[in-house]
């Protein structure tokens, strides 16, 4: 076999290995077991988070499973039929495995990026605000830009998204919106979006000039009913408005929007979708989820040093930059990952950047680690 196709069969190999020892290869199946009888026990579903919890945790275990088992059995008949092409002297049987490993590389790279996915909440549902900043108009079409960004992202991944609030801007685009992105490791791909975003491009509004706008993402993960987050009913206030939209049907009539102030940190949530009700639930929930994200920055001293660098949707603090003229270019400043393919990007073609932040704050962690044990 050649060189360059045992380099990658050897790579393919060491990704199966992390992944075998990402989730404990050797207990697993006995691990499935115990969920699959947990499952069929009759009161499970008195309890609907717990039962829901158990479904996620089951259904993800099987997917690695699965995923370990796929990798492992394509590398080995892979590896085999190279090698027979080479004994017959058949070039089409190899030729056709070889690009079948090369394919199975960057499979379990992938799924190498995602067995990184081990934080605290990555393997939770998330919710994801979009601010416009600095730039007026300009900022507001922008942040409806992010918008569909990561909604097109969400849906290719078959997340599920649902619309929190939204404000519209005084004459196109958005002020602001926040969704609930639900999904396998929604917030783990996803934390590493939050910051400032700044588009360079030639004004659509008649200007005809260049013009530079920001906008605000912050991604923080929905807190599990397992995890208890006391919110004092003396330390919030509850205000209900009107929604404010673009007119139609779906404008609401009445007072059901709901904003809730969590008076000792200044956060501030809405929701503006549904009922008053459901409203003050839903706005309920992601302060909580608001409040578990601080304690998380508390006790990771990474992912607090990232959000007080965010600051203000401004010059100076953004983690990306998307260049629409005079040349096209997306480039993220934290691990210079870029690409000129600004229209794919701005469809929701957003792994690359995940996957290189992600390897980056997993090399800065593995670093970390080694420092503390000299």
């Amino acid at each position: 076999m050649r060189a360059e196709m045992e380099n990658i069969a050897d790579s393919v190999g060491k990704s199966l290995k992390l992944l075998g020892q990402r989730m404990d290869w050797d207990t697993a199946p006995h691990r499935l077991e115990e969920m699959n009888a947990m499952i069929e026990d009759g009161d499970l579903w008195s309890d609907p988070a717990r039962a829901q919890k158990l479904m996620r945790d089951r259904q993800m275990l099987i997917d690695r499973i699965e995923t370990y088992k796929r990798i492992d059995r394509e590398l080995k008949d892979n590896v085999e039929l190279i090698e027979l092409g080479e004994m017959e002297g058949d070039e089409d049987i190899v030729a056709d495995a070889e690009k079948s490993l090369k394919a199975l590389k960057d499979f379990a790279d992938q799924k190498e990026l995602e067995a990184l996915l081990d934080g605290e909440a990555d393997g939770n549902d998330t919710f994801l605000e979009i601010n416009a900043g600095a730039g007026g108009t300009e900022a507001c079409d922008w942040a409806q830009m992010l918008q569909r960004m990561y909604v097109r992202w969400a849906e290719k991944r078959g997340f599920t998204v649902e619309l929190q609030s939204e404000e519209p801007g005084t004459e196109a685009g958005i002020k602001s919106c926040a969704y609930k992105i639900s999904g396998t490791n929604a917030y783990g791909w996803l934390k590493s979006e939050s910051g400032v975003h700044r588009l360079v491009r030639i004004s659509p509004f008649g200007k005809g000039t260049r013009e530079t706008s920001f906008a605000s993402v912050w991604v923080y993960p929905v807190v599990d009913d397992n995890i208890e987050i006391d919110v004092a009913a003396n330390d919030i206030r509850i205000d209900t408005y009107r929604s404010s939209g673009a007119g139609g049907q779906h404008v609401n009539t009445t007072d059901s929007a709901v904003r809730i102030t969590h008076i000792p940190t200044g956060i501030v949530v809405t929701s503006s979708e549904k009922s008053q009700h459901q409203n003050r639930d839903i706005a309920m929930k992601a302060l909580k989820s608001r409040l578990y994200q601080l304690e998380l920055d508390k006790r990771n001293a990474a992912i607090n040093a990232q959000h007080e660098a965010k600051g203000s949707a401004g010059w100076g603090n953004q983690i990306r930059s998307y260049v629409l003229q005079p040349y096209q270019m997306v480039k993220d400043l934290r691990t210079a990952h870029e690409t000129s393919d600004t229209q794919g990007v701005l469809d929701g073609d957003l792994d690359g950047f995940m996957a290189a932040t992600l390897a980056m704050d997993v090399a800065g962690k593995s670093r970390a680690e080694a420092n503390a044990d000299d």
